[in-house]
């Protein structure tokens, strides 16, 4: 479990093709000396297991199923991830609940610089737009926000200087994908209302 406050970013330093899998091999800098093999990182939003750590640098085997849900196919050596390690009981929760888990990937579709800030909107598939909500929470790339206006296909973050200088979404431009991880308070209150439907219909 994380809290979607980002860390710091980490470099790509290699990846390797597995049949349909990657190891993406990742330098975090000093946090690493805190992680052993088998912890769980939040590499962009999804939760990856630690297979191996030499110095700074921690090795993950992202499988087909997560390369397909998320962007970290897009991944190349070079390109800057945001991490956070996992949670432990007791800590302080910055920004809300996110389980590593994401639901899938939404694409820049317009950034706009604001006095030091930036405007940025995110395109979605209607599905995963109708459980966004305006002032609400929503994990994007692994940070922790919260859109400001949602449209059908759509939302809208409004992105302060601090989040911008810590986290990687300062170099995101249009066109870019980003993982989405929505609400889990939301999700589990959609379906229980979905099981109940069908029920409520029978009477």
């Amino acid at each position: 479990m994380f809290t979607g406050i980002v860390e710091g970013r980490g470099r790509v330093a290699d990846v390797k093709e597995y049949g349909t899998n990657r190891r993406l091999v990742i330098d975090i800098g000093r946090a690493a000396a805190g992680v052993s093999p088998g912890d769980s990182v939040s590499i962009n939003g999804a939760c990856l297991s630690v297979i191996s750590r030499k110095g700074s640098a921690l090795s993950f085997d992202a499988i087909a199923e997560t390369l397909r849900k998320t962007n970290l196919g897009d991944l190349a050596r070079g390109s800057r991830v945001n991490y956070e390690t996992s949670m432990t009981a007791g800590d302080l929760i910055g920004g809300h609940l996110v389980t590593g888990h994401v639901d899938g990937t939404g694409t820049i579709s317009a950034v706009e610089d604001e006095e030091g800030s930036k405007r940025m909107v995110v395109s979605v598939p209607q599905a995963m737009a109708s459980m966004v909500m305006e002032k609400g929470l929503i994990a994007v790339d692994g940070i922790s926000l919260t859109p400001a206006e949602v449209g059908r296909r759509s939302f809208t973050l409004y992105l302060i200087p601090d989040t911008l200088a810590k986290t990687t979404i300062s170099e995101r431009k249009k066109g870019d994908r980003v993982n989405i991880e929505l609400d889990l308070f939301g999700k589990y209150i959609r379906k229980y209302v979905e099981s109940m439907m069908p029920a409520r219909e029978k009477k």
